[in-house]
């Protein structure tokens, strides 16, 4: 997916709903200047940032996700094949870490499932509101939450409340792959 195009969408639907740069940044607890950052950059912000950016313009993460070919709709049952699945984030990022939405064609939706490749080195915390749940489908993963280091090794799993500063990165030789599911209280 092209980043640039996620961060066109934001300032592209901020516009459409006739609000300020400085309402946005109040209704997501981010500064103003940040959100003027990500509208202008070329790199999208990690997904939890994403999140609190969709919540704020009252639409599901995935219209942020969306090129001019997505379509979407408020379905009961939502299939995506392998070959549909959207990649959000890759290795150009300023986190360095893969990741890839498993239900974007789904809106409505409470719960956001995802594969995640972390990178190798922890760059950032990533506090939001509701829970997450994560399955370490391979590799080694160390999970930072509250100062306090676990590692997380193939077929281990946490469920945390994600409120909480948290992070992580692939530990070994090969990046660690995460089944995650997100939900969020509030509907997407």
């Amino acid at each position: 997916m092209d980043e640039k195009q996620i961060t066109q969408n934001i300032r592209r639907i901020r516009l459409e709903k006739k609000m300020s740069l400085a309402r946005l940044a109040k209704l997501t607890g981010l500064t103003k200047g940040y959100v003027s950052k990500i509208e202008n950059a070329s790199k999208a912000p990690p997904f939890s940032t994403l999140n609190k950016i969709a919540n704020a313009l009252d639409i599901d993460v995935n219209v942020l996700l969306a090129d001019s070919s997505d379509v979407h709709e408020d379905v009961n049952l939502c299939i995506v094949k392998k070959d549909e699945r959207k990649g959000v984030v890759s290795r150009g990022t300023l986190y360095g870490y893969h990741y890839v939405a498993l239900a974007h064609k789904k809106l409505g939706k409470n719960m956001e499932p995802y594969i995640i490749e972390p990178a190798f080195e922890e760059k950032a915390f990533f506090p939001h509101e509701g829970e997450e749940f994560m399955y370490v489908l391979e590799g080694v993963h160390e999970f930072i939450y509250d100062d306090k280091k676990y590692i997380l090794e193939e077929g281990d799993s946490i469920y945390f409340d994600s409120i909480i500063p948290h992070s992580g990165r692939s530990v070994g030789t090969k990046r660690a792959k995460i089944l995650g599911i997100a939900y969020a209280y509030k509907r997407q």
